[in-house]
């Protein structure tokens, strides 16, 4: 096949996707709702299934909303993989829906202020944003990451009308969408700041404010928040200490090592054809400096300029930097770049490539590189086995908290303890036994950190290998730990009715 047809057949994809673009993202939720009920949950996701059986106003690695979506799709459908990530595939069509209509607006408001080359159909902005691996995976797996996407779509989608109409009351959206992306994810105050920016930058923001909208917005904004800080404050900062602790390091020595993952995380969940485009898309919004360019701009750059900061001293994961994707996305539409076709038919092949490899692992792999396999390979067989090796046990315990997550989420008949200090930060019931024994189980490639209580309780008592089709994925240590157990740091992962205690 030539270069020139595997163009061409690149470009006829989203065209087709948007002749029917109601049906082709429809078509899309169902398939994203079906593999979020047949893949295997993975160990963060468990984490977050335990704090939504124990719902706080915020939680030490996180805020609560992720928890509060995770509950409403287990009340629905149960501790199941499907009610899990029930709500994630909605809020990914809706987020979808929400920047398109931010970019129409955008264009509208472009095509009356000043000269407009060219129009692209304001749905390429949902052709692209579904093409890129943070939303395909996004929009299929529960994480923190999955509301803020919405909830930055969401403002997204308010800036456009507040710049499109002019109607100041556009301003209590916009604080809305902010207090619930910052409940959301912390990172939230970043695309915030740039909204500051962009205010400061513009007489005719300046102007408004003037006005009591942006205040009201910004008062609804902050009373958004008043839980999760009301959580920190009550409990020692936990979080903001946890999130914003690493913020000043320097590592001049590390510093390219860390700089080149996070750009290397950004050319893989955009893709590196989407990736390319936003560069341009970048590069051309600096040259025409319009209000609507500005925007985006703020809302893209100060989020980059953080994360490159943080970068010269600590690891960015690749996740952080996703909730400028809907902005970036939009810049790419404004700038009518006809290759987008390309870049988008790539990034859908690369989604149908992971996708086989999540659920067959077709190719074979190193597990280090293999990350479909060390997060979701074998774990309701891996569970079943250590319920057979616990056969009589008072206990199950883990001082790995997703470990200890993912045994709560498929042993609900047994007491499953997370043995660490993080688990007394939550209104979890506390756990001792005064006759039998327990079964506590760690990663069989990690030692007992130093000061661990649990070291010189157990005595070594065998091994179990997680697998998938023969494939290694993990393999843990089992401990016989003798009851009475002292008093450590230990929680019940399950809120069991009264009888049961």
């Amino acid at each position: 096949m030539s270069l020139h047809s595997v163009r061409k057949a690149f470009s006829r994809l989203p065209a087709s996707v948007l002749a029917y673009p109601f049906v082709s993202l429809g078509v899309l939720t169902v398939l994203r709702l079906i593999l979020a009920a047949c893949l295997p949950v993975t160990p963060d996701e468990a984490y977050y299934w335990t704090w939504s059986r124990n719902l706080q106003a915020s939680y030490l690695d996180h805020p609560p909303m992720v928890a509060w979506w995770i509950w409403i799709g287990a009340a629905l459908f149960g501790d199941t993989g499907l009610g899990v990530r029930l709500t994630a595939p909605f809020a990914a069509a809706f987020g979808t829906l929400l920047t398109v209509l931010a970019c129409r607006d955008f264009q509208a408001v472009l095509l009356r202020d000043g000269p407009f080359a060219r129009v692209v159909n304001p749905w390429v902005v949902g052709v692209l944003l579904n093409a890129t691996l943070a939303l395909a995976v996004g929009a299929t797996v529960m994480t923190p990451d999955t509301p803020l996407l919405f909830f930055m779509a969401l403002l997204l989608w308010a800036a456009g009308r507040l710049v499109r109409t002019g109607d100041l009351r556009w301003w209590l959206l916009l604080g809305v969408s902010a207090g619930l992306g910052f409940d959301s994810k912390y990172t939230m105050v970043l695309p915030v700041a740039g909204l500051g920016l962009w205010c400061l930058l513009s007489s005719q923001r300046l102007k408004q404010l003037l006005t009591p909208w942006p205040w009201l917005g910004a008062a609804i904004g902050l009373s958004l928040t008043f839980p999760v800080v009301w959580w920190n404050a009550t409990h020692g900062w936990a979080s903001f200490i946890r999130q914003g602790g690493r913020t000043g390091d320097w590592q001049p020595s590390r510093a390219p090592g860390y700089l080149g993952e996070l750009l290397g995380g950004q050319i893989g969940l955009l893709t590196p054809g989407i990736f390319l485009l936003s560069v341009v898309a970048v590069i051309a919004a600096f040259r025409r400096r319009t209000d609507v360019d500005r925007l985006l701009l703020c809302l893209i750059c100060v989020p980059a300029v953080v994360f490159v900061q943080h970068a010269l001293g600590d690891r960015v994961q690749a996740n952080w930097p996703v909730l400028i994707y809907p902005a970036l996305m939009c810049l790419i539409v404004l700038q009518a770049d006809r290759r987008w076709k390309v870049a988008a038919g790539l990034g859908y092949v690369l989604w149908g490539l992971l996708l086989c490899q999540t659920t067959t692992g077709f190719l074979p792999l190193n597990r280090h590189f293999d990350v479909a396999l060390r997060q979701g390979g074998g774990w309701p067989i891996f569970a079943e086995n250590v319920a057979q090796q616990s056969e009589g046990a008072a206990f199950i315990a883990s001082d790995e908290y997703a470990l200890a997550s993912e045994l709560a989420f498929h042993l609900p008949d047994r007491i499953v303890l997370g043995a660490e200090p993080r688990w007394m930060l939550f209104d979890l019931p506390t756990w001792s036994c005064r006759t039998g024994w327990g079964l506590l189980i760690r990663n069989g490639r990690r030692s007992f950190p130093q000061g661990s209580p649990w070291a010189s309780l157990g005595k070594p008592a065998g091994m179990i290998v997680r697998s998938r089709g023969g494939r290694e994925a993990e393999r843990y240590n089992l401990y016989r730990i003798a009851c009475p157990i002292p008093a450590v740091p230990a929680a019940w992962l399950r809120k069991l009715p009264a009888a049961s205690h």
